[in-house]
């Protein structure tokens, strides 16, 4: 089976990417930047190295030898300081593909997002021929990009690369979507905008992971293209939490908002935390306003006739198996 390196092994996405690999045969090394997650494989017989990505030489001893890179690394937040986002997301994308190239890897598959079409309107069913925005109201949507030009000038320089952008995952162990969610109804501040009609995609881990492995052996038809991934069932922000709540079994306790005065809100939020606590993230942000606010839904029609991409766990089925993972967290 093929000798794959995953970066960003030790999150969410590629710790689980990394077990699956392993599971399925392939030759996987991971590398992270958690050394808890890193032992953790390590223990399962996983090869796991320590490697700074802005340090070509550790990446290239990494990659000496092996076929394909599947680059998930990245700083993923909402706020946050430019500079860190950029030598996170664009300089080490820079040198794993610019390593990548020198190395003669056969394949590299870099997870960026939907992010990059976050414009403030609403979106229905973008395809990846989409018009991306001029510029973005937040760090993370401008490097990714960023990152994904320096995919791209590799593949015009021959190198035979696969971009993916996944939305929104989800699933046991998330960190981030859920846990917030859950958060901000704990404190009785979570936000239905303009009543929660925005539609929401989301993916299911399991159909990322499905849509990555697809993309390590897919025909070189592919090789050069962007790719959106999601569940493709898109479900109105409200619908959503209270299906998600009703499966908890926990009341809702929603405050309603309007898109200005939440915009508003998070502007002068994020003025005041750049002032007094500029390393702490604000309650709220513009970025997580667009985010529940705007619609943004992907066509996966191009993954699902070139990938073969099928979306196998439904948003319920996704939801019941993250409950379900809850719960069993609380259980002496």
């Amino acid at each position: 089976m093929k000798k794959i390196v995953v970066t960003g092994a030790t999150g969410f996405l590629g710790k689980q990417l990394v077990l699956q690999l392993y599971e399925n045969g392939y030759e996987v090394t991971a590398t992270g930047r958690n050394e808890k997650v890193g032992q953790q494989l390590k223990a399962l017989g996983i090869p796991f190295r320590r490697v700074d990505l802005l340090e070509k030489e550790q990446i290239k001893r990494l990659c000496k030898g092996q076929e394909t890179v599947i680059h998930c690394a990245a700083l993923s937040s909402s706020w946050g300081k430019y500079q860190d986002f950029y030598q996170h997301n664009v300089l080490a994308t820079r040198h794993v593909v610019e390593t990548c190239a020198a190395e003669q890897i056969e394949r590299l598959i870099y997870v960026s997002t939907p992010s990059v079409y976050s414009n403030g309107q609403d979106q229905l069913l973008i395809t990846e021929d989409r018009e991306l925005p001029a510029a973005y109201n937040n760090h993370y949507a401008a490097t990714k990009r960023l990152a994904e030009q320096e995919v791209e000038q590799g593949f015009a320089q021959g190198l035979a690369t696969i971009i993916l952008r996944p939305r929104a995952i989800f699933g046991p162990q998330d960190p981030n979507i859920l846990p917030r969610i859950m958060e901000a109804n704990r404190q009785g501040r979570l936000p239905f905008i303009d009543g929660g009609q925005a539609q929401i995609d989301l993916t299911y881990i399991d159909n990322v992971i499905q849509a990555l492995m697809q993309a390590i052996h897919v025909s070189k038809s592919s090789v050069g293209k962007i790719y959106n991934i999601s569940n493709g069932e898109p479900m109105a922000l409200h619908d959503l939490v209270t299906l998600f709540f009703q499966k908890l079994g926990q009341q809702m306790r929603p405050k309603h908002v309007s898109y200005q005065t939440a915009y508003r809100l998070a502007a002068a939020l994020e003025w005041k935390a750049r002032i007094f606590h500029p390393r702490k993230e604000p309650m709220l942000t513009r970025t997580t306003v667009e985010m529940l606010g705007k619609s943004l839904t992907l066509d996966i029609s191009a993954a699902q006739q070139e990938l073969h991409y099928q979306p196998m766990v439904t948003v319920e089925e996704g939801i019941d198996r993250y409950v379900e993972w809850y719960q069993s967290q609380s259980l002496p």
